[in-house]
């Protein structure tokens, strides 16, 4: 549904704090905090997660999906996708 980049990119790009979008939404800031900090598409109460949806469109952003295009008129920022990215190798080939 939404991933926790996004969501902080999203709240970036409102222009507001983790305390504003948790008022929004009518959440706590440890609820936000946790999204945020989780790993890939965030998991949770399915209500808390509409609740931010909501919040977050209240603000004025819209979430694009991936591969999805933006049915909106506005200007906006898209994620994409990271190529895994290996450690570099050592000039004897191993890898640390």
């Amino acid at each position: 549904m939404i991933s926790a980049a996004q969501m902080r990119a999203a709240r970036a790009l409102a222009g507001i704090d983790q305390r504003q979008l948790a008022e929004k939404a009518g959440l706590s800031v440890p609820t936000i905090q946790r999204m945020e900090a989780s790993e890939g598409v965030i998991r949770g109460n399915v209500d808390s997660l509409i609740k931010i949806v909501e919040a977050l469109d209240a603000f004025g952003i819209e979430l694009i999906a991936e591969g999805t295009v933006s049915q909106g008129s506005g200007r906006g920022v898209r994620l994409k996708v990271r190529a895994r990215t290996e450690p570099p190798a050592e000039p004897d080939g191993t890898v640390k």
